[in-house]
């Protein structure tokens, strides 16, 4: 057996200076081990070889045996230590979700029993992208940033202008000609330094509009065209993801939550076909009220919140039309519609509390 544990130090040694693994060197010895036992049962009992290795059969088994009784020893130790170790961790003392820090600066939604700790806590976790650094887009994110959302992904691939300044609040004079997405980052994060901005510097397409989606728990639309509206419908309902959507022309605004697997109609129920070109004028052909997206704008974001903290009635199966020429708001039912080609009236047949 001499030879055998000279050979066997001779390959852990070997196995060593080529930086093996400890694994593969111990599966190096076993084959060793197995082709000795092979030798012994195989050879005749007057063999040479068999003669040089010494021993019965038996000695060799018991020799095995107590290499395997060792090593399941070591096993059972590392587990032992493992299972020690991780009880200790969990032991420990975590940090704090929420930082001192942020626990004043949030104070007055903590003190909502709406939201108190465990929604901020919610708000801190949670992942939302906005689709437009615009007029709609300009609230949302000041208001998700200064609310704790954690990670806020903006997706525009506009440059700040100077006739956006009458409305998109979120930007500046001396930011003009900066991307939007990157100067909404310097605004958000100049007012709460806890959040995580994620830019998006390019038009939201359909070859990246899923891998985005995926990402993020929550989409907010405030794009200014139905191209992207239907392709943020289309896609949000594909993944199951909620999306909440507004709109503006001139002094009216709406809003409302799209979620089919949640139990609502998608935008497409709703609105199964584009306008005619021309029947609805954008802002840039109409004009618009400069405070009208703020009004939205902010709606959205608490609509936003309140889904993130899962508290009040979301505006889902709901729409909401706001006048600001005349003051008036009216709520407006709705449904999903059968046969819909992008949600198939799925939200049909969901429980009316389902994906809050």
């Amino acid at each position: 057996m001499v030879w055998f544990l000279l050979l066997a130090a001779g390959l852990w040694a070997m196995g060593a200076r080529m930086r093996a693994p400890v694994q593969a060197r111990w599966q190096m010895i076993g084959l060793l081990y197995v082709a000795v036992l092979a030798a012994l049962v195989a050879l005749p009992a007057a063999s040479p070889l068999r003669v040089s290795l010494g021993g019965s059969l038996a000695e060799w088994l018991v020799l095995g045996g107590l290499a395997a009784a060792v090593w399941a020893y070591g096993q059972v130790l590392a587990r032992i230590r493992a299972r020690a170790t991780e009880r200790e961790a969990a032991a420990a003392p975590k940090p704090p979700l929420i930082t001192s820090g942020e626990t004043e600066r949030y104070a007055r939604h903590i003190l909502l029993r709406e939201i108190g700790g465990p929604g901020q806590a919610a708000l801190k976790r949670a992942r939302v992208l906005v689709i437009g650094a615009g007029g709609l887009g300009s609230p949302v994110l000041q208001y998700l940033a200064a609310a704790g959302v954690g990670t806020i992904g903006v997706i525009d691939d506009d440059t700040v202008e100077v006739t956006n300044l009458q409305r998109q609040v979120i930007h500046a004079d001396a930011r003009l000609g900066m991307p939007k997405v990157f100067s909404a980052e310097a605004a958000m994060v100049a007012q709460n330094p806890y959040v995580t901005v994620r830019p998006y510097n390019r038009r939201l397409t359909p070859d990246i509009a899923a891998d985005l989606f995926a990402d993020y728990d929550l989409i907010l639309d405030g794009s200014d065209n139905f191209d992207t509206r239907y392709l943020a419908n289309e896609v949000a309902a594909r993944l199951g993801k909620p999306l909440i959507a507004a709109a503006i022309t001139q002094w009216e605004g709406q809003l409302a939550l799209w979620h089919p697997a949640g139990g609502g109609p998608c935008y497409a129920c709703v609105f199964p076909e584009r306008p005619a070109p021309g029947l609805v004028p954008t802002c840039a052909e109409a004009g618009v009220a400069g405070p009208l997206p703020g009004v939205m704008g902010t709606l959205m974001a608490l609509e936003a919140v309140k889904h993130i903290c899962a508290v009040g009635e979301p505006f889902r199966g709901r729409m909401l039309l706001f006048d600001g020429l005349w003051g008036e708001t009216r709520t407006i039912r709705t449904a999903p519609r059968p046969g819909c080609p992008v949600c198939g009236g799925r939200g049909a047949n969901a429980g009316p509390h389902a994906g809050m």
